[in-house]
Protein backbone atom coordinates (compact mmCIF):
# COMPACT_ATOMS: atom_id res chain seq x y z
CA UNK A 1 0.00 0.00 0.00
CA UNK A 2 2.95 2.36 1.05
CA UNK A 3 4.46 1.36 -2.73
CA UNK A 4 1.23 2.14 -3.93
CA UNK A 5 0.68 5.45 -2.93
CA UNK A 6 4.50 6.61 -3.32
CA UNK A 7 3.74 6.26 -6.67
CA UNK A 8 0.66 7.84 -7.11
CA UNK A 9 2.52 11.08 -6.18
CA UNK A 10 4.06 11.43 -9.05
CA UNK A 11 4.14 13.76 -11.98
CA UNK A 12 5.11 13.70 -16.06
CA UNK A 13 7.72 16.43 -16.44
CA UNK A 14 8.67 17.81 -19.46
CA UNK A 15 11.15 20.01 -18.21
CA UNK A 16 12.44 21.69 -15.21
CA UNK A 17 14.91 24.92 -15.85
CA UNK A 18 15.96 27.96 -14.38
CA UNK A 19 15.22 31.77 -16.40
CA UNK A 20 13.93 35.03 -15.71
CA UNK A 21 10.76 35.18 -15.62
CA UNK A 22 9.06 36.75 -18.96
CA UNK A 23 5.46 37.11 -18.39
CA UNK A 24 2.81 38.81 -15.82
CA UNK A 25 3.49 39.93 -12.27
CA UNK A 26 6.54 38.30 -11.26
CA UNK A 27 8.41 39.30 -15.01
CA UNK A 28 12.16 39.91 -14.38
CA UNK A 29 12.90 37.11 -11.50
CA UNK A 30 15.04 34.79 -11.66
CA UNK A 31 12.53 31.41 -11.32
CA UNK A 32 12.41 27.79 -11.37
CA UNK A 33 10.17 26.17 -14.36
CA UNK A 34 8.74 23.27 -13.40
CA UNK A 35 6.82 22.44 -17.30
CA UNK A 36 4.14 19.50 -16.99
CA UNK A 37 3.74 16.81 -19.48
CA UNK A 38 -0.09 16.97 -21.74
CA UNK A 39 -2.31 20.02 -22.55
CA UNK A 40 -6.13 19.04 -23.66
CA UNK A 41 -6.26 22.39 -26.24
CA UNK A 42 -4.20 23.10 -29.13
CA UNK A 43 -3.85 26.98 -29.84
CA UNK A 44 -2.74 28.00 -33.10
CA UNK A 45 -0.32 30.03 -31.95
CA UNK A 46 1.28 27.43 -29.15
CA UNK A 47 5.14 27.66 -28.53
CA UNK A 48 5.57 24.94 -26.36
CA UNK A 49 3.92 21.57 -28.46
CA UNK A 50 7.15 19.89 -27.49
CA UNK A 51 5.50 19.03 -24.08
CA UNK A 52 2.49 17.78 -25.61
CA UNK A 53 3.67 14.01 -25.28
CA UNK A 54 7.04 13.81 -24.08
CA UNK A 55 8.19 13.60 -20.53
CA UNK A 56 9.66 11.27 -17.14
CA UNK A 57 7.81 10.64 -14.35
CA UNK A 58 9.26 12.09 -11.27
CA UNK A 59 7.63 11.87 -7.91
CA UNK A 60 7.22 15.09 -5.47
CA UNK A 61 10.02 14.72 -3.23
CA UNK A 62 12.48 14.29 -6.48
CA UNK A 63 10.48 17.47 -8.00
CA UNK A 64 11.22 19.49 -4.86
CA UNK A 65 14.98 18.73 -5.11
CA UNK A 66 15.62 20.10 -8.42
CA UNK A 67 13.68 22.56 -7.49
CA UNK A 68 15.94 23.60 -4.54
CA UNK A 69 18.84 23.14 -6.18
CA UNK A 70 18.57 26.62 -8.50
CA UNK A 71 18.22 28.62 -4.96
CA UNK A 72 15.66 30.74 -6.45
CA UNK A 73 12.39 31.95 -4.36
CA UNK A 74 10.51 31.96 -7.43
CA UNK A 75 8.99 28.69 -9.02
CA UNK A 76 6.39 28.95 -11.94
CA UNK A 77 4.23 25.60 -12.62
CA UNK A 78 3.80 25.55 -16.09
CA UNK A 79 2.86 23.35 -19.26
CA UNK A 80 0.77 22.43 -21.68
CA UNK A 81 -1.44 22.24 -18.94
CA UNK A 82 -0.33 21.76 -15.51
CA UNK A 83 -3.81 21.30 -14.06
CA UNK A 84 -4.41 18.08 -16.73
CA UNK A 85 -2.09 15.93 -14.61
CA UNK A 86 -4.52 16.08 -10.87
CA UNK A 87 -1.14 15.83 -8.98
CA UNK A 88 -0.23 19.30 -9.87
CA UNK A 89 -2.43 20.59 -6.99
CA UNK A 90 -0.63 18.52 -4.66
CA UNK A 91 2.91 19.94 -6.18
CA UNK A 92 1.66 23.56 -5.84
CA UNK A 93 0.66 22.94 -2.07
CA UNK A 94 4.09 21.00 -1.48
CA UNK A 95 6.36 24.18 -3.33
CA UNK A 96 4.18 26.65 -0.99
CA UNK A 97 4.63 24.84 1.73
CA UNK A 98 8.67 24.69 1.32
CA UNK A 99 8.51 28.60 1.12
CA UNK A 100 8.67 29.19 -2.27
CA UNK A 101 6.66 31.65 -4.33
CA UNK A 102 4.81 30.06 -6.64
CA UNK A 103 2.53 30.98 -9.54
CA UNK A 104 0.72 28.69 -12.22
CA UNK A 105 0.25 28.66 -15.48
CA UNK A 106 -2.76 27.74 -16.73
CA UNK A 107 -5.02 27.65 -19.94
CA UNK A 108 -8.21 28.94 -18.15
CA UNK A 109 -9.90 25.54 -19.36
CA UNK A 110 -10.06 23.38 -16.02
CA UNK A 111 -11.34 24.36 -12.67
CA UNK A 112 -8.98 26.16 -10.43
CA UNK A 113 -11.23 26.26 -7.85
CA UNK A 114 -8.83 23.32 -5.48
CA UNK A 115 -5.69 25.43 -6.47
CA UNK A 116 -4.13 26.53 -3.14
CA UNK A 117 -5.03 29.68 -1.81
CA UNK A 118 -1.28 31.24 -2.09
CA UNK A 119 -0.60 30.46 -5.31
CA UNK A 120 -0.23 33.24 -7.99
CA UNK A 121 -2.94 32.02 -10.50
CA UNK A 122 -2.03 32.73 -14.59
CA UNK A 123 -5.08 32.06 -16.26
CA UNK A 124 -5.09 32.59 -19.80
CA UNK A 125 -8.26 34.13 -21.57
CA UNK A 126 -8.49 32.49 -24.66
CA UNK A 127 -9.18 34.95 -27.91
CA UNK A 128 -10.99 34.06 -31.09
CA UNK A 129 -7.57 33.91 -32.95
CA UNK A 130 -6.39 31.28 -30.24
CA UNK A 131 -8.98 28.79 -32.08
CA UNK A 132 -9.67 27.53 -28.61
CA UNK A 133 -12.39 30.73 -27.28
CA UNK A 134 -15.14 28.00 -26.56
CA UNK A 135 -12.99 25.99 -24.01
CA UNK A 136 -12.96 29.31 -21.70
CA UNK A 137 -14.11 28.28 -18.46
CA UNK A 138 -16.30 30.85 -16.88
CA UNK A 139 -16.89 29.16 -13.44
CA UNK A 140 -13.60 29.89 -12.89
CA UNK A 141 -13.97 33.82 -12.62
CA UNK A 142 -15.75 33.79 -9.37
CA UNK A 143 -12.29 32.49 -7.87
CA UNK A 144 -10.17 35.05 -8.85
CA UNK A 145 -8.76 37.04 -5.95
CA UNK A 146 -6.01 39.97 -6.28
CA UNK A 147 -3.20 37.76 -6.62
CA UNK A 148 -4.29 36.58 -9.54
CA UNK A 149 -3.99 37.71 -12.86
CA UNK A 150 -6.04 37.06 -16.75
CA UNK A 151 -3.80 36.96 -19.64
CA UNK A 152 -5.36 38.13 -23.14
CA UNK A 153 -3.34 36.84 -26.08
CA UNK A 154 -4.17 39.32 -29.01
CA UNK A 155 -3.64 37.82 -32.44
CA UNK A 156 -5.45 41.08 -34.23
CA UNK A 157 -7.63 44.09 -34.26
CA UNK A 158 -10.66 41.59 -34.11
CA UNK A 159 -8.87 39.64 -30.88
CA UNK A 160 -8.62 43.18 -29.36
CA UNK A 161 -12.00 44.43 -29.53
CA UNK A 162 -13.20 41.05 -28.79
CA UNK A 163 -11.36 41.50 -25.27
CA UNK A 164 -12.35 44.42 -24.55
CA UNK A 165 -16.29 43.28 -24.46
CA UNK A 166 -15.32 40.21 -22.93
CA UNK A 167 -13.90 42.53 -19.88
CA UNK A 168 -17.27 44.58 -19.70
CA UNK A 169 -18.98 41.31 -20.19
CA UNK A 170 -17.83 39.93 -16.96
CA UNK A 171 -16.93 42.98 -15.15
CA UNK A 172 -13.41 41.82 -14.96
CA UNK A 173 -11.49 44.98 -14.58
CA UNK A 174 -10.71 45.18 -10.92
CA UNK A 175 -11.18 41.98 -9.92
CA UNK A 176 -7.59 40.75 -10.83
CA UNK A 177 -4.50 42.53 -13.24
CA UNK A 178 -5.70 42.18 -16.59
CA UNK A 179 -2.71 41.43 -19.22
CA UNK A 180 -3.13 42.03 -22.92
CA UNK A 181 0.07 40.75 -24.84
CA UNK A 182 0.81 40.49 -28.70
CA UNK A 183 0.83 37.01 -30.38
CA UNK A 184 4.66 36.84 -31.22
CA UNK A 185 5.02 37.22 -34.68
CA UNK A 186 1.50 38.07 -35.17
CA UNK A 187 0.94 41.05 -34.07
CA UNK A 188 3.25 44.60 -33.81
CA UNK A 189 3.55 45.36 -29.96
CA UNK A 190 3.41 49.08 -31.24
CA UNK A 191 0.19 48.38 -32.69
CA UNK A 192 -1.29 46.59 -29.19
CA UNK A 193 0.12 49.47 -27.52
CA UNK A 194 -1.16 52.21 -29.22
CA UNK A 195 -4.49 50.86 -28.94
CA UNK A 196 -4.58 50.69 -25.58
CA UNK A 197 -3.60 53.63 -25.40
CA UNK A 198 -6.28 55.62 -27.39
CA UNK A 199 -8.89 53.49 -25.71
CA UNK A 200 -7.41 54.52 -22.11
CA UNK A 201 -7.96 50.67 -21.54
CA UNK A 202 -6.86 49.65 -17.43
CA UNK A 203 -5.16 46.83 -18.45
CA UNK A 204 -1.36 45.92 -17.91
CA UNK A 205 0.55 45.43 -21.59
CA UNK A 206 3.30 42.91 -21.06
CA UNK A 207 6.26 41.44 -23.83
CA UNK A 208 7.23 37.92 -23.70
CA UNK A 209 10.70 39.23 -21.83
CA UNK A 210 12.22 35.75 -22.59
CA UNK A 211 11.64 35.74 -26.31
CA UNK A 212 12.70 39.36 -26.17
CA UNK A 213 16.20 38.25 -25.04
CA UNK A 214 16.47 34.62 -26.36
CA UNK A 215 13.66 34.38 -29.37
CA UNK A 216 11.85 31.18 -29.15
CA UNK A 217 13.90 28.98 -27.61
CA UNK A 218 13.00 26.31 -25.37
CA UNK A 219 13.70 26.14 -21.50
CA UNK A 220 14.66 29.91 -21.48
Amino acid sequence: MIEQAVKAERLRINEIFHSLQGEADCVGFPTVFVRLTGCPLRCQYCDTEYAFHSGDWLDLDAILQKVRGFDARHVCVTGGEPLAQPNCLKLLQRLCDAGFAVSLETSGALDVAAVDDRVSRVIDVKTPGSQEAARNRLENFAHLSSRDQLKFVICSREDYDWSKAFLREHGLVGRCQILFSPSYNQLPATQLADWILADRLPVRFQLQLHKVLWGDVPGK
